[in-house]
């Protein structure tokens, strides 16, 4: 009896040192997991860098070691909201104010031509982009791996947010993936942030910034008879459009080259294809739309007065009316409602530092 007591006893502190050993391993791999996931932490005697709320804009062609905040106007800060941003970067396209970025240590420097034939053959995670830099060696600037460079250091980073939506767990996943097999390629380890915050902070910008993407849009409707395209296109390009990419479409092309229209007229798809292949006289058309996508363009180029000015100029050309979506007539109060409420939306982009026409802007609202 006393045996078999025993042996039980014996059993039961096994079963105890077993359990014990297993919870032990589990506490260490949750840390071990924590400390990859968290920013690499500057060195104690390294000069103070921007905060986390700061902004962080590109070099242009300024020391690469100086404090970043020495230039910094009193007060310009960035409002409480989401950013993964290592204090002190700048970067050529990378915004941390969009994207969440990942540190790529390097044993050394490496060449631009090594970067560019180890990168991921589609640098998009979903439908989000990702992109990919490094840190010139004799610029001390943020630029694209070109061949011939060496780049001290090197970062990627995934756009959090565009129109389809916020980053999501199988987005940022798919990046992960991409970025790690890249970095095994060219011998560097990625310093990834915790996946569950970068969603978070993804949702959190988007809630932030879903109400401010305008897009303005009227439509033009005839009077009396109906036009055809070539007449369309021949009215449209005496107020300054030109032929846009798809048919049937023509913008008013902003004045700095490779920047969004600042106008877009658009005439029924099925219209446009209708006189590809024939004469463009042949399409009747009865109404087309003239739009505005207003985070694109920088309020100091006035898009909504030319906007506006372009739909009177129109309508006088053509004998048409402007109409709402409802078809509606707009009269003159309403445009300046629009415009008073314009100014609002602008101040408020302003104010989470994401302007209409910068490229950060141009790239969320996308």
């Amino acid at each position: 009896m006393d045996a078999a007591l025993a042996a039980r006893w014996g059993l039961t502190e096994s079963l105890l040192l077993l359990g014990a050993v297993v919870l032990l391993a589990v506490l260490l791999q949750g840390w071990w997991r924590t400390r990859r996931a968290r920013p690499l932490a500057a060195p104690a005697d390294a000069a103070p860098s921007q905060s986390a709320g700061e902004r962080v804009e590109p070099s242009m062609g300024a020391d690469p070691d100086a404090d970043p905040s020495a230039n910094a106007e009193a007060g310009d800060t960035l409002p409480d909201l989401p950013g993964l941003r290592p204090a002190g970067r700048r970067s050529a396209r990378l915004d941390a104010l969009i994207d969440a970025l990942v540190p790529l240590v390097l044993d050394g420097p490496i060449s631009g031509d090594s970067l560019l034939a180890h990168q991921p053959g589609t640098r998009r995670a979903g439908s989000k982009p990702f992109y990919i830099e490094g840190l010139d060696a004799e610029t001390g600037e943020w630029d694209s791996p070109s061949p011939g460079c060496r780049y001290r250091e090197v970062q990627a980073g995934v756009q959090m947010v565009s129109r389809g939506g916020p980053l999501n767990e199988i987005e940022y996943s798919e990046f992960v993936q991409k970025v790690q097999a890249f970095a095994d390629a060219i011998g560097a380890t990625p310093n990834f942030p915790d996946m569950l915050e970068v969603v978070d902070e993804a949702r959190k910008l988007d809630a932030a910034t879903n109400p401010l993407d305008a897009q303005l849009t009227l439509t033009l409707r005839s009077n009396s008879v109906a036009w055809s395209l070539g007449y369309i296109q021949q009215c449209a390009a005496r107020h300054g459009f030109v032929a846009g990419t798809v048919p049937g479409r023509m913008v008013v092309p902003a004045p700095e080259e490779g920047a969004p229209p600042v106008l877009s007229l658009a005439v029924d798809s099925q219209a446009a294809m209708a006189a590809l292949g024939a004469d463009a006289q042949a399409a009747a058309v009865r109404q087309f739309t003239l739009s505005l996508d207003v985070p694109q363009t920088a309020q100091a180029a006035e898009p909504f007065p030319a906007w506006h000015r372009a739909a009177n100029a129109l309508a006088d050309d053509m004998d048409a009316v402007v109409v709402d979506d409802h078809g509606t007539p707009l009269p003159l109060a309403a445009f300046a409602s629009i415009a008073q409420e314009l100014e609002v939306l602008y101040g408020q982009l302003e104010a989470l530092e994401l302007p209409a026409g910068s490229a950060a802007a141009r790239r969320l609202f996308s």
